[in-house]
């Protein structure tokens, strides 16, 4: 008799994610928008690009992450996870593959584009403040540039 083991295991994966999938949840993360990046969707959050679909044709999406949390990525998941190729790789710049990544997969690999993304803006906005305080070349009062 067969064994049913195999057709809950399938039922238990869920469906391979597509390039409307990684949009949905990219836009669900908190102040994402989506923009067009050399004629290509692409999504950033304060004005800075945290992923693109640039390489969906290829059946990829991409996030841009640090070399560490690439590293990360693609050792625990290498079926799922690859550098870019060529310079952009090498600064982090990772493809997912949509049909092997689960929901749960893209959407954690998404939040942490996103999350990186938000704490270096925070970090670029502190800095900008306390480099013009410094040099007073703001109103410390009201936060604004003197002519």
């Amino acid at each position: 008799m067969p064994s049913d083991d195999g057709q809950i295991l399938r039922n238990l994966q869920s469906d391979p994610m597509t390039a409307a999938d990684f949009r949905r949840i990219a836009l669900s993360l908190e102040g994402v928008e989506e923009y067009s990046h050399a004629g290509l969707p692409a999504f950033r959050v304060g004005g800075r690009k945290i992923a693109s679909l640039a390489s969906q044709a290829g059946g990829y999406g991409n996030l841009m992450l640090t070399l560490e949390q690439q590293a990360a990525f693609v050792e625990e998941a290498p079926e799922i996870f690859l550098p870019i190729p060529g310079g952009w790789g090498k600064m982090g710049h990772t493809h997912i593959r949509l049909a092997a990544a689960s929901e749960d997969v893209l959407t954690g690999a998404l939040r942490t584009a996103w999350k990186l993304r938000i704490d270096k803006n925070a970090k670029t906005s502190r800095k900008k403040t306390h480099v013009a305080e410094r040099s007073g070349v703001t109103d410390k009062k009201s936060g604004k540039r003197r002519l």
